[in-house]
């Protein structure tokens, strides 16, 4: 198990690094000057040259990524242009609430679609499976933002139970907060239960067609015990995956989201900071979103052998 998980986090190092390289060559790639942009048309050459000096666009990307890396490894993003605010307290203060909004919904979706995808494989091709499967499907067609503007039509505007936009912190006011956080968190549930759900059915209808499934059902045992004891186990892993891989795509495409319901997350920071042309918060928000994506995918593969020990087995 050590030797696992050290490999695994040996193995997380250099993604990290190519995650690093990969945002510095993405924003250096972006059409424009970054100091014209700021400064506009009428700007004079000598303050052009103060500003790309100030930014450090005078230099080599070499040696621009020497710095920003190396700065960056002290945790220093650099500060925004517009505000002069840090980037890395902007981009954490901003993830703790895309953060919660993302963990919550996953969490429910899981608990939801686990279950219902087993049920779903156990009664293949009966009612149940082709009700939860259709649903599913259904889900998992409808875009976030359609769903979430459905949502505050219907339970904003026409029933009035819930704020149709702006945003209350839970620290203020956590009645009040909570009330903000239900529509975009039933949101992104009912997109990712779809997901879960097909996965949990497809690693189900696998295992139970194995002969051990069938060995178990031979002794007698009922179809509940077999589910749990010996199906659960060995079908939960391929969806344990996906799980971590569901947190890292909604935590980088949360945006439509929080732009739908006016929640200032991380993915409304990215949005704006990108019509503002604030480049050292569009890279923290980029290196954040990576750093975290790899974090998560490296957690839920420490956690696998749980489910299945022979992965260790090296």
């Amino acid at each position: 198990m050590l030797r696992f998980a050290l490999s695994r986090i040996v193995m997380a190092v250099p993604t990290l690094l190519i995650v690093a390289v990969a945002v510095f060559v993405m924003i250096r790639l972006i059409p424009g000057d970054p100091a014209q942009l700021l400064l506009g048309d009428l700007a004079t050459p000598a303050a052009l040259a103060d500003l790309r000096a100030k930014l450090g666009l005078d230099q080599t990307w070499a040696a621009q990524f020497g710095i920003w890396f190396g700065n960056m490894l002290h945790g220093d993003l650099g500060a925004s242009i517009n505000t002069g605010q840090p980037v890395l307290p902007l981009v954490w203060d901003r993830f703790l609430i895309s953060g919660r909004v993302v963990l919550v919904a996953v969490l429910f979706a899981a608990l939801v679609a686990v279950p219902a995808g087993m049920i779903a494989a156990w009664k293949q091709n009966k009612a149940p499976d082709l009700f939860l499967v259709g649903s599913a499907t259904l889900l998992v067609s409808i875009p976030t933002f359609w769903l979430g503007l459905l949502l505050l039509i219907f339970f904003g505007l026409k029933l009035q139970w819930l704020p149709v936009v702006g945003y209350v912190s839970i620290g203020d006011d956590w009645k009040a907060g909570l009330l903000y956080l239900v529509m975009p968190i039933v949101t992104l549930f009912l997109h990712e239960i779809g997901v879960l759900m097909r996965m949990a059915r497809a690693s189900t209808l696998e295992v139970l067609r194995l002969d051990y499934i069938t060995h178990a059902r031979a002794k007698g045992l009922s179809e509940s015990a077999v589910l749990m004891r010996h199906a659960f186990r060995n079908a939960f892993g391929p969806t344990w995956t996906l799980i971590g891989l569901v947190l890292g795509n909604l935590l980088g495409g949360i945006a439509v989201v929080e732009t739908v319901f006016t929640i200032p997350g991380l993915g409304r920071l990215l949005v704006d900071s990108i019509f503002a042309r604030d480049y050292p918060v569009i890279q923290g928000c980029l290196l954040f979103v990576g750093v975290v994506y790899v974090i998560v995918n490296l957690l839920i593969d420490l956690c696998y052998p749980i489910f299945d020990p022979r992965v260790t087995a090296e």
